[in-house]
């Protein structure tokens, strides 16, 4: 049987209390602080089998646009299909044509945006884009993870 934890008795305006939940990280408080945040993360390494991952799926995307787009659209969207590709494994991946072609397709086929959105958020396809850099992660998944058409 789990105790009640009993609050600290206040001394002046000193009292601070803190709740922090699991896997919180760089986490201060109370007065008078300094913190020092050092990167300790080792930088992620894309294998040439995450690679062919990614790959494989960019190639059933176009296969399903190929066959779900209607004519009138299909050569379109194959483009930007095989743009986006492009995009995703660039040495530096290319995070606003990116969001434009998740866009592209919501606006213009919404009944493949999530199939597009499915391959964005894709974790192999996030591992590509975090070994470009923690910013890059953190930028498309704040750009690319929620779709908001």
């Amino acid at each position: 049987m789990m105790k009640k934890r009993e609050r600290p008795k206040h001394v002046g305006d000193n009292h601070i209390e803190i709740t922090i939940g699991d896997g919180a990280t760089n986490v201060a408080a109370g007065k008078d602080i300094v913190q020092t945040i050092s990167a300790s993360h080792a930088r992620v390494q894309v294998t040439e089998s995450d690679l062919a991952e990614v790959r494989k799926l960019f190639a059933e995307l176009k296969q399903r646009v190929e066959a779900e787009a209607p004519p009138d659209r299909r050569s379109s969207a194959v483009e930007r299909v095989e743009k986006l590709e492009e995009a995703v494994t660039a040495e530096k991946p290319d995070l606003t044509t990116m969001e434009y072609v998740k866009k592209w397709f919501g606006k213009h086929l919404p009944q493949l945006a999530g199939a597009v959105t499915g391959v964005l958020i894709n974790p192999i396809v996030g591992k590509v884009v975090e070994a470009a850099g923690e910013l890059a992660a953190g930028e498309s998944k704040r750009r690319l993870g929620q779709v908001q058409e």
